[in-house]
């Protein structure tokens, strides 16, 4: 496994970030399945909306990295079939009319790979619909962890990276170089509102963003975490409400 993957906690997910598969909602009516089609979400998590599509009488297969996920989904979801699988590893050949993904490409290490394996994955005519991080993504909560890491004597650790947010002519670009002819593509701002009033924007560091604190205690993580929250209240606090600095990329691609 790609060491930029990350130790999910499906429970964890289900429970307090469940803005994930909430804003997928509006990404499957631009999939628009039809009946009888093989779709493929890839990178499906727990398998909320894998079970979405397979509502609108597609047959649908679910694949993800993470093993908790995927037994998770397994477990909730009996009658879809789910597989532990990594996107920059997949080698399945004119399968599927369309590929699904939500809040996953930004994960990928190496997404000219991935892209290729989508790619080749669909049948001709076939359509790659996927939303997920894009350029400026969560950057003021990026921003204000590395201050924060600096401050607390940890500048080492300001200067991991491992999420992949490009700007939108370089993911259709990548597209394109694989054979795809991109018919949609949206960048847009989207204020994420994080279900812990109080402690949002550390449960989110928590739950996506534990490889920036490599070599670090817990009491460590903690006071880093309280000094990056603290200072990020006036901008992204508002309401009674936690809110991430989210700009997410949208694309519908077809393969020619």
């Amino acid at each position: 496994m790609n060491e930029n993957k990350i130790k999910w906690n499906s429970s964890l997910y289900d429970n307090k970030h469940q803005f994930v598969s909430n804003f997928g909602e509006d990404l499957v009516m631009l999939l628009a399945p039809t009946q009888g089609e093989q779709i493929l979400d890839l990178g499906c998590g727990t398998g909320q909306l894998a079970a979405t599509i397979a509502a609108s009488g597609a047959v649908v297969e679910g694949s993800d990295h993470s093993e908790d996920m995927i037994n998770t989904a397994k477990m909730t979801y009996p009658h879809i079939p789910f597989r532990v699988e990594d996107a920059e590893a997949m080698d399945v050949h004119l399968k599927y009319d369309a590929v699904f993904s939500n809040a996953v490409f930004h994960w990928i290490a190496n997404p000219q790979k991935a892209v290729s394996n989508v790619y080749k994955a669909m049948k001709p005519g076939g359509r790659f619909v996927a939303e997920f991080g894009g350029k400026g993504n969560v950057e003021q909560m990026l921003n204000a962890l590395d201050s924060a890491l600096i401050t607390k004597g940890h500048p080492e650790n300001s200067n991991i990276r491992f999420w992949y947010f490009p700007s939108i002519g370089e993911f259709t670009a990548l597209l394109e170089m694989v054979g795809f002819r991109v018919i949609y593509a949206v960048h847009f701002d989207r204020p994420t509102e994080l279900t812990d009033k109080e402690n949002g924007v550390k449960d989110w560091f928590r739950m996506f963003g534990e490889k920036f604190f490599k070599g670090l205690s817990e009491e460590e993580i903690e006071n880093v975490l309280e000094l990056t929250q603290t200072s990020l209240k006036s901008n992204l606090f508002r309401d009674g409400k936690w809110f991430a600095d989210y700009v997410r990329i949208r694309i519908i691609a077809v393969k020619q």
